[in-house]
C-alpha cells in the first residue's frame, strides 16, 4: 500500500477484507486482528487520529474541526468456531474458525469510512469503535462500561450488519426493536446410571431429559402473551455412553429469544420451574446457566428516522426497506440502551445465511456501506452548524 492511505485506501478495501477473512479469531483473542487492524491505522496522517486500545478491542477518534461533538461507528471483530466451506483461494488461516457472520466485511467498511473521515474531516469528532467478542462471551457491554471507551465516550451510535438474503445496493432498517434479547441456555441433569436391565435401580436422565424438552416446548405457547414474539430452541442433545447403559447425566443447549424486553425474566422463570418439577418427578439434580445475554437491538426513533428519510432522499443507487423484526441477537443494543442511534441490515447477496459454513458475502457492498455511511456522517457532522 502506498502514498497517503486515506487517498488510495478505497482501491484497497478488498484486498484488506480478504486479508482478514483469513485471520478468524474466538472472543477475546483477537490478537491478530487487532495488530492487523493498528498497522492500516497507523499509515494514516497522524494530525487528526487518536488510537487506544481494550484488551483485544481498538478505538481510533478522528478530530472534526469544531470537536463540539462525537459520532460513533462500530465493528465486531471476532470469528466463529466454525470449519469454513467456501470456495475462496482467500480461506481461513485458522483451522476451526470462519468468520461466517460477515464480521470481515464489517471491519473493512469501518477501515474505509475511517480513512473517508481523515481525507474529509467533518466538524465533528467521529469514533471508530472495533469491539471483540460480539459472538461470545459479549464484548459490547464490558467495553461501554471501559474508562477507554468512557472518555471518549460519543453521542451518537451507529451501526451495520450484513445480510445475506438482500441483493446489493439494498439496506433494511426500522425504527424500534430491529434485534431480539437474547439469552443462551445450558442445562445439565444428573441421576444414578446402571444397566439397562435394571432400570428400576436408576434416575434416568436420558427420560428426564426427553420429557424436559417436551415441556419447554410449551413456554411459548403457553406463557408468552400471543401479542408478544419469543424462542426456545434446543440445538443440542448429549447423554449417555453405550446402548445398553442407563445415562447418568444429559445435557441441553439452546437459545431463549424474545422481542419484548419483559418477556425474557418470565420465560426464565417458567423453565426454571419446569426444571424443579422435572427434578422432582425423575429423581435428578440439576444445574442451569444462562451464558451470554444480549439485551435488545432497539434503534432510537427520531434518528432512525432521520436516516431512513436521507437515504431515501440522497442516495438514488441505493434500496431502502423497512423491514420487520428479527430474532437474531447481537451486543450492540448495549450501546443503544445507553447511547441514541441504530443498526441496519447491509445486502450481500448470497444463498447462504449467517453462520453458514459456505457463506460468502458479495464484496460489491463494501462500497455501498463506506458511501452511505461517509454521507451520513458528512451530513449530520457539519450541516446543523453550517
Amino acid at each position: 500500500m502506498s502514498g497517503s492511505l486515506a487517498a488510495s485506501l478505497g482501491s484497497d478495501l478488498v484486498s484488506i477484507r480478504r486479508a482478514l477473512h483469513r485471520m478468524p479469531e474466538p472472543g477475546f483473542q483477537e490478537f491478530k486482528t487487532q495488530q492487523y487492524i493498528l498497522d492500516i491505522v497507523g499509515r494514516l496522517p497522524t494530525e487528526r487520529v487518536e488510537v487506544k486500545t481494550w484488551r483485544t478491542g481498538v478505538l481510533v477518534r478522528v478530530k472534526g474541526r469544531v470537536g463540539a461533538r462525537c459520532i460513533g461507528y462500530r465493528t465486531d471483530m471476532d470469528g466463529l468456531a466454525i470449519e469454513e466451506d467456501t470456495s475462496y483461494p482467500f480461506r481461513s488461516e485458522h483451522p476451526g474458525f470462519m468468520h461466517a457472520c460477515g464480521h470481515d466485511v464489517h471491519m473493512t467498511i469501518a477501515l474505509g469510512l475511517l480513512a473517508e473521515c481523515v481525507a474529509s474531516p467533518v466538524d465533528d469528532d467521529v469514533l471508530i469503535v472495533f469491539q471483540p467478542a460480539e459472538e461470545g462471551p459479549g464484548g459490547a457491554k464490558p467495553m461501554l462500561e471501559s474508562e477507554e471507551f468512557r472518555v471518549w465516550k460519543p453521542d451518537l451510535m451507529l451501526a451495520l450488519h450484513i445480510a445475506p438474503e438482500y441483493p446489493v445496493g439494498t439496506i433494511a432498517t426500522r425504527p424500534g426493536t430491529l434485534f431480539a434479547n437474547t439469552s443462551e441456555l445450558f442445562i445439565d441433569l444428573r441421576g444414578v446410571g446402571g444397566h439397562a436391565a435394571f432400570p428400576h435401580r436408576t434416575n434416568d436422565t436420558i427420560v428426564a431429559a426427553a420429557s424436559l424438552i417436551m415441556q419447554l416446548q410449551t413456554i411459548v405457547a403457553r406463557n408468552v402473551n400471543p401479542l408478544e414474539s419469543a424462542v426456545v430452541t434446543l440445538g443440542v442433545i448429549q447423554g449417555g455412553t453405550r446402548q445398553n447403559i442407563i445415562a447418568e447425566h444429559a445435557r441441553l443447549e439452546g437459545t431463549i429469544r424474545t422481542l419484548s424486553e419483559g418477556s425474557m425474566p418470565a420465560v426464565k422463570a417458567r423453565i426454571e420451574a419446569l426444571l424443579s418439577g422435572v427434578e422432582a418427578g425423575f429423581g435428578v439434580t440439576s444445574t442451569l446457566d444462562y451464558g451470554s445475554n444480549y439485551y435488545q437491538v432497539y434503534n432510537h426513533e427520531t434518528e432512525t428516522a432521520s436516516f431512513m428519510r436521507w437515504v431515501r432522499e440522497e442516495m438514488p443507487d441505493v434500496r431502502l426497506i423497512e423491514c420487520d423484526a428479527a430474532m437474531t441477537g447481537e451486543d450492540f443494543g448495549y450501546f443503544l440502551k445507553e447511547i441514541p442511534g441504530f443498526m441496519f441490515w447491509l445486502g450481500v447477496d448470497t444463498p447462504y445465511g449467517l453462520h453458514h459454513a459456505k457463506l460468502e458475502p458479495s464484496e460489491d457492498a463494501i462500497d455501498v456501506a463506506v458511501r452511505v455511511m461517509s454521507g451520513y456522517i458528512r451530513k449530520i457532522g457539519t450541516s446543523e452548524r453550517s
